[in-house]
């Protein structure tokens, strides 16, 4: 697993015991083009704070949304699909601010934190016991002494190294506190013993009327964000951290409570206290979103289909931004397919990273990428943790997942999808800047690679799988 931790520190035998233990049971990467061909195009269909929209509004929507960014088939074709494999709806009156790095972050989620006045749900893969951790911990205590509840959901495997004692303090003042899927089977729920299902999902909803997702765990390593101008480095000790997130305010929070919610009950968690878990909200922008979340349980990844659909669909860029690029052969086909269609497919990807195995067996298939007019860009600089994608000026997407196996068939994740032409234009220039920090590979010198490189490609490929 490339990241049980995000971090170097953590010990392969996690990597080796959850391989181990992995078994069939998981869910199935989907036959992409049988579901696309099975969904024809359908009216879209939009919801408002105050309900469903009519037919007539909604076609409405549609066409102002092609008239500013150009008559793109990746509306019509791509929200039908979503409308007919996910049943949370396209949210319409929402405000998307999109944050870039870790610093940028916890000053927007401790801000929320420190205003809220009903409850706290956070969900996190990560939860370092650092000044970082530590910070949060005592914010999040703060507002349970103030009678504000706060509900703390952390993986088992991604918080592996974190003091027990730090969660006991926090569950001591009363925080609701749940370990997803523990280490331990003696600490099991009931039911099998899933060591391979990970909560890979950064969430956190304040009040039932703001929600943050991306990323970005709770770590100093985030801490000192990107930096353009530093050199490459080879080693992450000290690294700077890419990373992005978004906070949203608006109707469809009430999507990403659900899931927080879900997730509580899945795992078997103790009565929530009662509180205002979903409150009436009123529109806050013009930004249309969907919720998507994933998990093994699904008969397939959401987030998967949606986004080979959406490359499926692109007509004219396809930006990718990924930490953990270990694509399956149908991904590879929908990136070299939308090439040779004319599209501008570019993927920014790291130059180094806490995973030699992924790192190289994602460096395996530049190859074949380069050949069909993938451009590839290694972000320099900066150990490169965000997932984000802009297709065609008008459809976004930021989350937790990941471009690897594990993502799409072991994870719990959730990412957020964002139609309209201003959110996608500050995706499109963030995206410059990483590129403009990054170094293009050349389909020649890739070819002359040392064979070194090329042995360490071949034999992550073996794992690729499991990562």
């Amino acid at each position: 697993m490339p990241h049980p931790t995000c971090q170097p520190s953590r010990h392969l035998a996690i990597l080796i015991m959850m391989w181990v233990l992995s078994t069939a049971g998981c869910a199935s990467l989907p036959d992409t083009q049988d579901i696309l061909a099975r969904h024809s195009v359908q009216a879209a269909q939009f919801e408002s704070a105050r309900g469903p929209v009519s037919a007539r509004r909604s076609a409405a929507i549609v066409a102002e949304l092609k008239r500013t960014a150009g008559d793109l088939d990746i509306l019509d074709k791509q929200i039908a699909l979503e409308q007919a494999i996910n049943d949370s709806p396209l949210v319409l009156g929402n405000q998307v601010t999109l944050l870039q790095d870790g610093p940028a972050t916890y000053a927007a989620m401790l801000a929320a934190i420190a205003d809220a006045q009903d409850h706290i749900n956070l969900e996190s893969y990560i939860i370092e016991d650092d000044a970082t951790g530590q910070a949060f911990a005592q914010a999040l205590l703060t507002k349970q002494r103030q009678g504000v509840q706060v509900n703390l959901i952390y993986d088992s495997v991604g918080s592996l190294t974190t003091p027990r004692q730090f969660f006991d303090e926090l569950a001591s003042a009363g925080v609701a506190v749940l370990e997803f899927n523990p280490v331990n089977p003696l600490a099991s729920r009931g039911g099998a013993w899933l060591i391979n299902n990970r909560d890979h999902r950064k969430l956190l909803v304040v009040d039932g009327r703001t929600a943050f997702l991306g990323g970005i765990n709770i770590s100093n390593v985030y801490s000192s964000g990107s930096v353009i101008h530093r050199p490459s480095k080879t080693s992450t000790a000290d690294s700077a951290w890419r990373d992005t997130h978004i906070q949203i305010d608006g109707p469809v929070v009430a999507e990403f409570q659900k899931l927080f919610l879900q997730t509580w009950d899945k795992q078997r968690g103790k009565t929530l206290m009662p509180k205002n878990y979903t409150p009436v909200l009123a529109p806050a922008g013009k930004d249309i979103v969907r919720a998507i979340g994933g998990t093994p349980d699904d008969p397939y990844s959401l987030v998967y289909l949606t986004l080979i659909s959406a490359i499926s669909n692109a007509e004219k860029q396809v930006f990718l931004t990924n930490a953990y690029f270990v694509p399956d052969p149908q991904l590879m086909q929908a990136l070299v397919d939308a090439a040779a269609r004319g599209v501008d497919v570019r993927l920014i990807l790291p130059s180094y990273s806490d995973s030699a195995l992924v790192f190289h067996a994602g460096r395996a298939q530049y190859g074949r990428l380069l050949q069909g007019g993938v451009k590839i860009f290694e972000r320099q600089g900066a150990l490169l943790h965000a997932k984000t994608a802009m297709i065609d000026g008008v459809w976004s997407t930021v989350g937790s997942s990941n471009l690897d196996w594990r993502s799409f068939m072991d994870n719990d994740e959730v990412n957020a999808v964002i139609l309209g032409r201003d959110f996608a234009a500050q995706m499109s220039a963030m995206f410059a800047l990483d590129q403009a920090a990054s170094h293009p590979i050349d389909a020649q010198t890739w070819a002359a690679r040392p064979l070194q490189f090329k042995l360490k490609e071949w034999l992550a490929r073996l794992w690729e799988r499991w990562l």
